[in-house]
Formats: C-alpha cells, sequence, structure tokens
C-alpha cells in the first residue's frame, strides 16, 4: 500500500562531518560537526535548491531535519539561502541515522578487526544485526510513523545516508533487504525531489557516498 507522503517532497542528504572524514562510525549520540568542505557542499545545496525555487511556481515547502548536530548545522545553510527562519525548521526524531550501538565513535577499520566484515558489499548496507542498534525495518517502521504525521503538504527534509535510503525505498521502490525496500546509495550534499512515486535528483551531491559515511 502506498504511503500518504508530502507532495512533492524533497530529500537532502547532509554534509561530509568530521567523524565522516576520519571514518568513524557517527550514529546519533556523537556531535559531529561540518568539515570546511562539508560547509561548502551546504552552501552548494542551499544556492541550488534558492534557484530552483525561485523558477519554479510551487512555494517554498516547510522544513523538516533529523535532531543530529550535523544534519541542524546543514539544515541551518540552506535555510539561510532560501530565507527561512532557522527556528521555525520542524526537528523530528524520527528521521534520525540509523542507530549503531555499540559501534557509536569507533573507526571502521577497528569494528571490522575485531568483529569481521561489518558491510554487505554488494548492497552497501550493513550486515545485520547491529549490537545495541537497529534493524532496517525498525527504520522503516519509524519512517513510516513520520510519514503519518507529515501530511500532503510540500517538505524539504534534511536526513541522513541510510535513512534517506529507506525513506525513498518507501516513497519510490528499491532493492528488497531483509523485507525492506532501499533506495540507492547516492552521495553526500544529494537532494533528490519525490512526487508521484518518481524521484529525480535536483544536485547529485559532490561529496562521499557508501557505508563509512554513516
Amino acid at each position: 500500500m502506498p504511503h500518504v507522503a508530502p507532495a512533492p517532497l524533497y530529500l537532502a542528504r547532509h554534509a561530509e562531518t568530521v567523524f565522516n572524514r576520519a571514518r568513524r562510525m557517527q550514529g546519533n549520540d556523537a556531535h559531529t560537526p561540518l568539515t570546511r568542505d562539508g560547509i561548502a557542499q551546504a552552501e552548494r545545496m542551499g544556492a541550488v535548491l534558492a534557484r530552483h525555487f525561485s523558477s519554479r511556481s510551487e512555494p517554498l515547502p516547510a522544513i523538516w531535519a533529523s535532531p543530529a548536530g550535523r544534519t541542524q548545522q546543514t539544515a541551518a545553510i540552506i535555510a539561510e539561502h532560501l530565507g527561512v527562519d532557522f527556528f521555525t525548521i520542524r526537528t523530528d526524531h524520527r528521521l534520525r541515522e540509523i542507530e549503531v550501538g555499540h559501534w557509536t565513535g569507533r573507526d571502521y577499520e577497528e569494528i571490522i578487526a575485531t568483529e569481521g566484515d561489518i558491510i554487505d558489499h554488494e548492497h552497501r548496507l550493513f550486515r545485520l544485526p547491529i549490537p545495541g542498534g537497529e534493524h532496517y525495518a525498525d527504520i522503516a517502521t519509524r519512517l513510516a510513523d513520520w510519514l503519518g504525521h507529515a501530511g500532503e503538504a510540500p517538505a524539504l527534509v534534511i536526513s541522513h545516508g541510510m535513512t534517506a535510503r529507506v525513506l525513498r525505498g518507501l516513497l519510490v521502490g528499491g532493492t528488497p533487504y531483509h523485507g525492506v525496500p532501499i533506495a540507492g546509495d547516492v552521495p553526500q550534499g544529494t537532494v533528490m525531489r519525490i512526487a508521484g512515486g518518481t524521484e529525480e535528483a535536483v544536485l547529485l551531491g559532490e561529496g562521499a557516498s557508501g557505508l563509512r559515511v554513516a
């Protein structure tokens, strides 16, 4: 059954952080500010979105963001480009990144050295279960709950790589993985426009992609 969703829904992946650059697992507990390259990526997202909306008849959408510092920082830069008051951004914990439990803050290579290859390289997804963390079905459940409350008015969501893949999978389809449709990976700094069960890239980011930026 198709999910009712904001139409259109613009979905932005946050910009590069210091943890991304150091290849450390972020999750949701650690504060992971943007790098200078990340700030440049967020500036580009904001500039492209400002041009996009100024050339279309559709109104500026409400902005939603994960509570993570990296998404809030990305959202603040985008909002400034759009002339939107940062304090009107709707923060929602259901848009947070996958919970990585006992891996939070740890170096990827160290985790792999002690626990084996944690990555499904074919699908670019984590092998499960994540100790103390989430299953992909858990992400899908909280995102479906968010969709049930978000309404149908246009929205711009600033979220995370894995969370965005699951949300796109719910709305436009994707490869089933442990029973959850998951869309393909896109680089940091990407903005997708979703409407009518299809998606298009408003901006394909220049940042990193893959699980080692989660």
